[in-house]
């Protein structure tokens, strides 16, 4: 396993550490089989709630979400379906049967996901533990299918709520977003994934000028306007919602889907859960990159001014070459 980096800002403005929760996809595990392995790890109770979904909880990190990832499963609308084709079903019975051999079928193509409790970030060690055993009970990730679309999501909580230092880290994540797909070994059917679409460049170009300087406010709605949506690699409507709940309500965005929280929500295209050279040591340290630059103001105008003044390219491309040129900066230091 690979060292977790450390963050550059590790507590938050009332010194306590900050927390991180991490949510993996995975297939061929069962949900019962990730219940006991949890529970063996970090105890707790489990508790079925339906065949797509169960609670651990009481754990000594707190309450474990575990769930077939589609939401047509877990509202049932895949009655209306069955009616429409012509089949008789009992709405008035309780899920069964038929919820079980549908829970075996998706879990096929829907992953199972595991939604950790928001962890201090020193534990994500112990967290891996949890991966590694889930990979040697069969746990497979994004690469072993091409019809896997699975990620991986981190939500970390902010060391700071100020707009000064959310733009910063927005604009080094931009900065260093086709590093880390490079870094990551994503492979180009995942980057281009309708569930993790990338900024528009209109968001980019406005946001890294160097006389860019908004409120909270304006902020908020320069995001809304070029990004109407949580399918973002970062995803700023759970933050933006915590801290101006009624901007987001009034935008059309998915509001149901939308959980105010003080954190980053870092969307990744995949989970290599079953490789062996891969842990979660390498999302998080590729995040650690862009807190670091974000904590360097005069690199960050300067790769700004780089990446806005890029030569026309193919998007493939210069996105390569930007994650090369990335790669050369932060390897020596300049």
């Amino acid at each position: 396993m690979t060292a977790f980096a450390p963050l550059p800002q590790p507590r938050t403005t009332d010194g306590s550490l900050r927390r991180v929760g991490v949510e993996m996809e995975m297939a061929d595990i069962s949900l019962d089989a990730i219940a006991g392995i949890i529970i063996d790890g970090f105890g707790g109770e489990q508790q079925r709630l339906s065949p797509f979904e169960q609670t651990i909880t009481g754990t000594r990190f707190g309450d474990f979400q575990l769930e077939l990832d589609s939401s047509l499963l877990k509202r049932r609308e895949y009655l209306d379906y069955l009616e429409s084709m012509g089949v008789t079903v009992d709405r008035e019975a309780e899920p069964g049967t038929l919820e079980r051999a549908l829970a075996e079928v998706a879990g096929l193509i829907v992953p199972h996901e595991v939604v950790a409790p928001p962890i201090p970030h020193d534990a994500l060690p112990e967290l891996d533990q949890l991966r590694a055993r889930l990979r040697a009970a069969g746990a497979r990730g994004t690469h072993a299918s091409l019809v896997y679309a699975f990620g991986l999501q981190l939500n970390l909580e902010l060391a700071r709520q100020d707009v000064d230092s959310i733009l910063r880290h927005l604009q080094a994540f931009l900065l260093l977003h086709d590093w880390l797909l490079e870094e990551a070994q994503t492979d180009l059917s995942r980057r281009l994934t309708p569930f993790v679409e990338p900024f528009p460049p209109s968001w980019e170009q406005r946001i890294l000028q160097p006389d860019y300087a908004p409120d909270l406010e304006r902020l908020i709605d320069d995001y809304l306007t070029d990004n109407p949506t949580r399918n973002r690699p970062l995803d700023m409507l759970p933050l933006f919602a915590h801290l101006s709940p009624g901007q987001i309500e009034a935008a059309p965005v998915e509001h149901h889907l939308i959980r105010p929280r003080p954190t980053f929500h870092y969307r990744l295209p995949d989970c290599r859960i079953d490789e062996p050279d891969w842990d979660l040591s390498v999302p998080w340290n590729g995040w650690v990159a862009v807190e670091r630059l974000a904590e360097d103001p005069p690199r960050l105008a300067a790769m700004a001014h780089a990446y806005l003044n890029r030569p026309e390219e193919t998007l493939l491309d210069k996105g390569r070459r930007w994650a090369a040129q990335v790669s050369d900066w932060l390897r020596s230091g300049t």
